[in-house]
């Protein structure tokens, strides 16, 4: 029995308080099923969001959601607060090292 799913962002649309974030999700053997995400539109004007990392930020939170719920969560809508776009900046922002940066001298 396979019980891979396959999440596949569709697209997105601007509206005039947030953007909607569209993804089809696939199962083996059942119909697949549509699920929309959004975000503030305050969220990409004040920084908190970057358009490109949009579709990550609901991908990550439409695959916690299919985890919980065993695939098959009981809603099909999804807002993305701003403590989870504080949490994807967290996890996901990468930490670049300063290439100038004295490196520790080391006692003898």
């Amino acid at each position: 029995m396979n019980n891979e799913i396959l999440v596949q962002f569709v697209g997105f649309a601007s509206k005039a308080k947030f953007r909607e974030y569209t993804f089809t999700v696939r199962e083996h053997l059942t119909d697949p099923r549509d699920f929309t995400l959004t975000i503030a539109n305050q969220a990409f004007n004040e920084h908190r969001v970057r358009y490109q990392d949009a579709p990550d930020v609901c991908s990550v939170k439409l695959r916690h959601e299919l985890a919980t719920y065993s695939n098959h969560p009981p809603e099909t809508h999804f807002h993305i607060t701003d403590i989870e776009l504080a949490d994807y900046r967290t996890n996901h922002t990468p930490r670049s090292k300063n290439p100038f940066s004295r490196k520790p001298v080391e006692d003898f």
